[in-house]
């Protein structure tokens, strides 16, 4: 014969607590570096142009005939854009013909959003050549080199600055108009 077993009652374990330590003030976080270790100084106040007065009445000259060029774009895009489709106006409108106008419209306002950013660009280069300082990259203060001004003309940074800007290793100068990525249209080189 087996005896039963009372099931045993256990014992409530006390818990017991480490003393109570005055809390210390929380340090602030340390702020981020650049991972190369590779600090930019900016300049304070933007470096004088390197260019002659030849080489600089050239890039004048390119800057005012793209800007005209683009503002024939933006205006023939814009014309486009808006325009009523009159080839469609005897027959019914399908659903799939409203979507691509629709897309066509996005696509098209969009094309005219960068084409815009771009005249800023180019009306900020204007005014560096009035001010002495086309020319001069806004984020080290050196020259930048004529090769990618000759490629992009209303360039702000040299290409390494524009490196480290993408990779957001540096910040903008707060001279910078609300530009998004504006060196995204410097990358057509």
């Amino acid at each position: 014969m087996a005896k039963s077993k009372a099931p045993l009652k256990k014992k409530p374990v006390e818990k017991k607590s480490a003393p109570v330590k005055a809390a210390k003030a929380a340090k602030p976080a340390p702020k981020a570096k650049p991972s190369k270790g590779k600090i930019i100084e900016r300049p304070k106040a933007p470096a004088k142009s390197t260019l002659s007065k030849s080489d600089l009445e050239a890039y004048r000259k390119l800057l005012l005939e793209k800007r005209k060029e683009i503002l024939g774009d933006v205006s023939s895009m814009q014309n486009e854009a808006f325009k009523a489709d009159s080839n469609l106006s005897n027959m019914p409108i399908h659903m799939a013909d409203v979507g691509t106008d629709n897309f066509e419209q996005e696509f098209t306002l969009g094309l005219m959003d960068h084409e815009r950013q771009i005249l800023r660009e180019i009306q900020e280069a204007l005014a560096r050549i009035d001010e002495g300082s086309f020319g001069v990259c806004l984020g080290t203060g050196k020259s930048i080199p004529k090769v990618r001004l000759d490629a992009v003309p209303w360039a702000k940074y040299t290409i390494e600055y524009s490196r480290l800007l993408e990779q957001g290793k540096v910040g903008r100068n707060d001279d910078d108009d609300n530009d998004k990525d504006s060196d995204d249209d410097e990358s057509d080189e």
